[in-house]
């Protein structure tokens, strides 16, 4: 673990709505519950996803929003921001690392929380393409653009966003896990978050006890006591 920092504020970063709840919901709460300020930069709609035949797709972007944003309050966050861009179709374009850029200038978080870059081939869900986009669209962001004040100029000449250096990184559904948090004591928020995700996890009838069962060997991994449940991360100290 990187030498400890003072933490105030974090930014989420993730390519769908759901995906920061079943990586690091948990963790999230523990955060807010420290009194850290957590916000959200949901890239896409997660207009691509949804089980029901018989909702109609043009309807899929405003249901998953509000169900972000549902979730976000049952770990206690209340600034939820949405990019726009199409599910599915998630590339690493100098438009999307400014329309990052851009949150971190405004949020100025120390601490940001992202997904891996890098394909997990024992995890293949976590290396979907559009989470490999938003991974490396938002380390390209931490640095060197948001720090930069010359990148993305007009972030500075047209809307007076100064720029900001991130000192940490931490990445979920990384191959190399440095960091775990025990959740046990907030597990019933992150399984809240989950659910409040009716039109992705409507269908899991062993929802909490497929999370719990993963979590709890993590716990293991970490060398927590049995019975407890953890997330886990690959945590990066930023440049100077």
């Amino acid at each position: 673990m990187p030498d400890e920092i003072e933490v105030t504020r974090v930014l989420v970063v993730t390519a769908h709505p759901d995906d920061v709840d079943f990586g690091a919901s948990g963790s999230i709460a523990t955060w807010v519950g420290a009194g850290v300020s957590v916000t959200y930069c949901v890239i896409t709609d997660g207009d691509a996803g949804g089980f029901d035949p018989e909702v109609p797709r043009s309807q899929i972007p405003g249901i998953r929003r509000a169900e972000q944003v549902a979730a976000a309050a049952a770990v206690g966050v209340s600034d939820v921001r949405f990019l726009g861009y199409r599910d599915g179709e998630l590339t690493v374009s100098h438009g999307l690392r400014r329309d990052i850029s851009r949150v971190i200038r405004q949020v100025r978080p120390q601490r940001m929380l992202i997904q891996t870059p890098e394909r997990n081939w024992a995890r293949i869900p976590a290396s979907h393409p559009d989470h490999m986009a938003a991974g490396e669209a938002a380390i390209q962001a931490v640095y060197p653009d948001a720090r930069n004040p010359f990148a993305h100029a007009s972030l500075l000449e047209d809307e007076g966003l100064e720029a900001w250096s991130v000192s940490e990184v931490w990445v979920m559904g990384h191959p190399t896990q440095t960091q775990y948090v025990d959740i046990t004591e907030v597990f019933d928020h992150k399984i809240a978050a989950l659910r409040a995700h009716e039109s992705q996890t409507g269908h899991h009838e062993d929802l909490e006890t497929f999370i719990r069962g993963w979590g709890e060997r993590l716990a293991a991994e970490a060398g927590f006591a049995p019975g407890r449940v953890a997330e886990a991360f690959f945590v990066a100290t930023m440049p100077l």
